[in-house]
């Protein structure tokens, strides 16, 4: 070791000095040897750094020297994560190195047995491993119990921080890590861990609000490994059997292939899956849990054909407990292992390491691109590789302009150059999320039997992470839940539960800020294989493909919610419903920039090349670069070049003028106008000043969006849309811009492609 890096070592404890022995490092990594003056100062620390760089050892080497003293007799950490994996995974991580300073590491979510969480509430010592979720139950259903918990509490840690930064869980946690404090009666020293934050300022205004200047930012300085990266492009066709022909075969008894459902790209795909994996270990991440089903199928029906071991698992959300479990055991065994799954293996749940990734679709994010990157290469000298594939429409007569723009492909461009370029999203300000205030304003009045309504304003908005709700918005939110029987006030003033607010607090789904829909639960021969939303249509004698095989429907129990399974040879992935990442503004502009770009990227196969030259000859040809405008028959596309908030601000400032629009894609279209007539409703927005954005939000159905947006009034409802979904000063900028741009007159080009899409 250095003379630097010998001087934090040797300020660890003892026994956690002969720990670093046994597990025979030569030496503490960077961020763990600048993390160690920091956290044993008691300082609020914030360490951002490459997926297995060593954060979490950076984080809990001196918070263990911190707790060896006392950390056997009290509860001096509180480790809070997204997943239940990811606890059961640093359980079996930090264990042995609280073992060395004989403290005890509590695992605490909804499938930890009860004993095991009596004996803790009884006696808490050392660390507790919570997600979001328990601890809010634990406020609720053990509030008295909560201040002798946390009296002795020397640090809160949050795993995978921008994972909950923008989100109504992220504000839930804000709300809980403060409810903390107040119980404990003094500011806890806060540690954050992230291997993927674009924007440390705002990271560090999350972990402590309104203070984030006192947040000290550890970040690694070591040069990036080496990356391997490809995107292979498809053109997409045509299934050999339609949704009408194989419903009605399969209504007559006859099993339908997936390969006789499926385009011929997505049996390209599959087939180079296979030969390019087969044999290693690796995660092929897909954007929605369809996709997942469908590849996992596939892949494991080759390995079936070939009469080889089946090598390739699903895991996604829906699947049951076991079977995730299953599929992260195969990672980490010693057998060749592929799994298809969607975000719940994006966090930093340790897999060990795997030969490389694969992503199917454009990427939702950097962000996502990033840490789904930092997956593989993490032994030591080992690159990072992963192959992406994107599959575009083949162009014809009647291909719409924006088809022929190839936006999944130029988006998965744009994407790799801002990675390169280290620049990853961040979310957008000044969110309210009320339906996650609703939650902590009857969990608040839960844990402590009543309150008032300045008491939980100070509590929760002008001290709490609340902070962009004022006393109007907050007064407002209670007569709502007023008006709801959610909660009820005393004589003296003092807020409670009402009858229907007992009720939801002391149901277990209350506990989660975000929606739980209805499911049902798939069984084969009694065991679970996971649930289905309860609006996914199932009936008996009906094919599906779920957990990676292929069933038949043999009984739906309505009353159970209950679906009985056995195998079969057909079936079809179902739709699990759910919608993607909102896109942001430099993205698209980046967008832009690889449009008017000559350069190919050498990560592009040969398909991706010629991909790419269609869509920057149609760039070309459609005149983009020197105008927004493409006037197409009777009607106009407006390409504004901005993120999914600016463009769904401007549509609704466009409805509200009479202009029939709609969004197809990055673009804005806008019925029977011309470019001229479009380009003076754009002058006017952008005269009239910045949009009132609440007022827009009015004219939007179906704002419903969250858990507890039910119990909100027009006012509140419409403010909190106009919050996530819009932006009133970016899409003034944006009308501005494009009022400067003078529009050409109108041609004579055949609409017969927008036939049937408006």
């Amino acid at each position: 070791m250095t003379e630097a890096s010998s001087e934090a070592f040797d300020q660890l404890d003892r026994s956690v000095r002969r720990w670093v022995w046994r597990q025979q490092w030569n030496e503490l990594r960077e961020i763990q040897e600048r993390a160690v003056v920091p956290i044993l100062s008691g300082r609020n620390v914030l360490i951002s750094s490459a997926t297995a760089s060593g954060k979490t050892e950076a984080a809990f080497l001196p918070i263990s020297s911190a707790l060896a003293e006392e950390g056997a007799e009290s509860l001096g950490v509180i480790y809070i994560a997204p997943l239940k994996a990811l606890i059961n995974d640093q359980h079996r991580r930090l264990s042995p190195l609280f073992e060395c300073i004989n403290a005890a590491v509590t695992p605490w979510h909804g499938d930890v047995a009860s004993s095991t969480k009596r004996r803790f509430v009884e006696r808490p010592r050392g660390a507790l491993l919570i997600t979001p979720e328990s601890l809010e139950a634990l406020f609720v259903t053990r509030g008295t119990a909560v201040p002798r918990l946390v009296e002795a509490l020397r640090y809160v840690v949050v795993d995978e921080l921008h994972a909950f930064i923008g989100t109504e869980r992220g504000r839930q946690l804000q709300s809980l890590m403060h409810r903390v404090d107040v119980a404990a009666k003094r500011r806890v020293p806060r540690v954050a861990l992230s291997a993927t934050l674009g924007d440390l300022d705002l990271a560090s205004e999350f972990l402590l609000p309104r203070r984030g200047g006192e947040v000290e930012r550890i970040t690694s300085s070591a040069l990036g490994r080496e990356v391997k990266m490809q995107v292979r492009g498809y053109r997409i066709t045509r299934p050999q059997m339609g949704e009408s022909e194989a419903a009605a075969a399969e209504r007559a008894g006859a099993p339908v292939e997936l390969e006789q459902v499926l385009t011929g790209d997505d049996l390209e795909i599959s087939r180079h899956l296979y030969e390019t994996l087969r044999g290693g270990t690796h995660l092929i991440f897909a954007n929605r849990r369809v996709e997942v089903e469908r590849f996992a199928d596939l892949l494991r029906r080759r390995a079936e054909r070939a009469r080889l071991p089946n090598e390739f698992w699903p895991h996604h959300g829906s699947l049951s407990r076991e079977i995730r479990e299953e599929s992260e055991e195969r990672l980490q065994g010693t057998r060749p292992a592929t799994v298809v799954a969607t975000t719940t293996l994006e966090l930093g749940i340790d897999i060990g390491s795997v030969d490389s990734i694969a992503q199917i679709g454009a990427p939702g994010s950097v962000a996502s691109l990033k840490q789904r990157l930092g997956r593989s290469g993490r032994q030591a000298e080992a690159p990072s590789v992963i192959r992406i594939y994107v599959q575009e429409q083949e162009i014809g007569e009647n291909t719409p302009p924006q088809d022929q723009l190839r936006g999944s492909l130029v988006q998965t461009v744009a994407m790799i150059r801002l990675l390169v370029s280290r620049w990853v999203e961040s979310p957008p300000p000044a969110a309210l999320h009320l339906s996650t205030l609703v939650q902590q304003v009857l969990s608040l009045t839960a844990q402590h039997g009543g309150f008032r309504a300045a008491d939980a304003y100070r509590a929760l908005c002008s001290s709490g992470p609340f902070a962009a709700v004022d006393e109007s918005t907050f007064a407002q939110l209670l007569r709502d839940l007023a008006s709801h029987e959610l909660l009820s006030q005393t004589h003296d003033g003092t807020l409670v539960l009402d009858l229907a607010g007992e009720r939801l607090v002391n149901h277990y789904d209350f506990y989660a800020a975000f929606t739980s829909p209805d499911e049902w639960r798939l069984l084969a021969n009694g065991r679970a294989l996971g649930t289905l939303p309860i609006t996914f249509p199932l009936a008996s004698g009906l094919f599906l493909i779920f957990a990676g095989r292929r069933w038949r429907v043999v009984e739906v129990q309505e009353e159970r919610r209950e679906v009985d399974l056995e195998p079969a040879r057909g079936g079809v992935p179902p739709h699990f419903g759910g919608s993607g990442a909102m896109i942001h503004d430099r993205v698209r502009d980046e967008m832009r920039r690889v449009y008017e770009d000559k350069d190919i990227p050498v990560f592009l196969d040969a398909t991706g090349r010629e991909l790419l030259a269609e869509a920057r000859s149609a760039y070309r040809r459609f005149g983009l670069r020197d105008r927004p405008f493409l006037h197409h028959g009777r009607h106009t596309l407006l390409f504004p070049w901005a993120g999914d908030r600016i463009t769904n601000t401007l549509a609704l400032q466009l409805r509200a003028r009479r202009v029939a629009v709609a969004i197809e894609g990055f673009a804005i279209l806008a019925r029977d106008t011309t470019p001229p007539d479009l380009h003076a409703h754009l002058t006017a927005l952008a005269e009239a000043g910045p949009p009132d954005t609440g007022t827009l939000a009015a004219s939007v159905e179906n704002k419903r969006t969250e858990k507890h947006h039910a119990f909100l009034g027009d006012e509140l409802l419409n403010a909190d849309y106009a919050s996530t979904q819009l932006d009133s000063e970016g899409a003034w900028r944006t009308t501005v811009r494009l009022s400067t741009l003078e529009p050409e007159p109108p041609t004579s080009t055949d609409a017969s492609w927008l036939g049937d899409r408006l």
